[in-house]
């Protein structure tokens, strides 16, 4: 699939943001439509200056090292390889496409060095291992509220699941306004630069999930 998505070289650009999270599913391919939005967004990324982090191995998480070295950019990719869970992460293999493989001992500790690396987030289709990233991601900013890491949901659908659970559960006021729902790259890159003016800094405590905040690479 020939991509649409044109690179824009840093202008105005990011004042706080040096970094975004890409969350997404293993398996899905080159030519698909989520790959292709995952790739066009972090080529979109790159083009603006940022590094972006993924969990390393395949599907969208390959998209998003794929755009960001197609953008000129950085790609760092957070693994772990368990010798239990067999069924873990397609292929177990990480991208070709990375600057930097961090490996991480466990789930747990690899889903916080996601969050402790990303500036804010952006969390495509998944399964799961999305489900449980994004729940962590929403969960702290609801926490730190003010000073928090924003989220940026792509796909009409997440629409369908935020009304179920803010109907059925416990959701703050604050919990609805730490993320925005886009549906397309270009609405992806307006929500992060108008969250990133809107930012304050991270809350100290996120350093506390992970102290590697020097892993991200500086151009």
């Amino acid at each position: 699939m020939e991509h649409r998505v044109r690179v824009r070289r840093r202008q105005a650009g990011f004042r706080h943001f040096r970094s975004v999270t890409i969350f997404g599913w293993s398996q899905s391919q080159p030519g698909e439509e989520v790959y292709e939005a995952a790739r066009d967004v972090a080529r979109l990324l790159a083009g603006q200056g940022l590094t972006v982090v993924s969990g390393g191995f395949g599907g969208e998480m390959e998209a998003a090292a794929r755009g960001a070295k197609e953008g000129g950019g950085k790609a760092i990719g957070v693994t772990f390889y368990p010798k239990l869970a067999t069924k873990f992460e397609a292929g177990k293999q990480a991208s070709s496409y990375l600057d930097q493989e961090i490996v991480t001992g466990n789930y747990l500790e690899r889903t916080l060095k996601l969050i402790a690396l990303g500036d804010a987030f952006i969390c495509f289709n998944g399964g799961t291992g999305t489900i449980s990233e994004w729940g962590m991601a929403w969960g702290l900013a609801r926490i730190y509220y003010g000073r928090h890491k924003p989220l940026i949901m792509y796909g009409t659908f997440w629409k369908d699941i935020v009304r179920v659970i803010e109907r059925n559960m416990h959701i703050r006021p604050e919990e609805k306004k730490v993320y925005r729902i886009v549906s397309s790259p270009s609405q992806a890159i307006r929500a992060l630069l108008s969250l990133d003016r809107m930012h304050k800094g991270s809350h100290p405590h996120y350093a506390l999930l992970m102290p590697e905040r020097d892993f991200v690479l500086r151009r």
